[in-house]
């Protein structure tokens, strides 16, 4: 597995583009992969998720099984000033997931497709998945998936979940001919690992839907 960072250049035109939609953002994540089971194996498939820092610039951040080559995105929507270094960097992965261990605490960032399943009527015949639109049904959410995923929300000193709820936001885009609405939300907190093998598989599957649409990367940093 590797872990990829991407500096996208804002002001260039393919960056909003791939920014506005992403559908077109999934297409140049899928590029990067020349090989099949470089994107996608058993046990194993490629996440990603955009990220904005306090000064406004934007990284993708992308998980996969093999290395991926981002050259042609760079050349849409990379950085191109002089003296510039190279737009993204790519690392092992493996290691961060063989060394983690039950009891381990860890600063995480998620973003998501907080979802339940449901009917548009009470006698509609089939469930639709729906998003969850209030903040406290999608911090729940996030607290009901921990022990299936491998980890626990670590308490504050106050006893409340230590873990922050922001850039809630409805997604529209094009999907060929039809229409996709997205809800999705970004977690930060500290988490606890309590099942490192169910863990090392969030952290290399995913968590929640819409995977393909920048949802379900779960990355981790020392805690504080």
């Amino acid at each position: 597995m590797y872990l990829t960072r991407f500096t996208i250049d804002t002001a260039r035109r393919g960056a909003r583009k791939l920014l506005a939609s992403p559908h077109a953002m999934h297409a140049a994540v899928r590029g990067a992969f020349t090989r099949p089971e470089d994107h996608d194996r058993p046990g194993a498939r490629t996440l990603w998720r955009l990220d904005t820092t306090a000064d406004g610039t934007v990284h993708l951040y992308i998980v996969s099984p093999g290395r991926p080559d981002l050259t042609h995105l760079a050349d849409q929507a990379g950085d191109t000033s002089p003296g510039t270094a190279e737009s993204w960097a790519t690392r092992p992965y493996d290691g961060l997931l063989a060394s983690l261990k039950a009891g381990q605490r860890w600063a995480f960032r998620l973003t998501a497709n907080p979802t339940h399943n449901g009917r548009k009527t009470p006698d509609a015949p089939d469930t639709q998945r729906f998003g969850r639109l209030r903040p406290a049904e999608q911090t729940q959410w996030l607290l009901d998936r921990g022990n299936r995923c491998g980890f626990a929300i670590a308490a504050q000193r106050d006893g409340e979940p230590n873990l922050k709820l922001h850039r809630r936001q409805t997604h529209t885009f094009k999907r060929g001919t039809g229409t996709v609405t997205l809800t999705t939300a970004t977690y930060d907190g500290i988490l606890e690992v309590i099942d490192p093998d169910a863990f090392r598989q969030t952290l290399s599957q995913g968590l929640g839907h819409a995977k393909a649409y920048g949802c379900g990367l779960l990355t981790i940093a020392p805690a504080p």
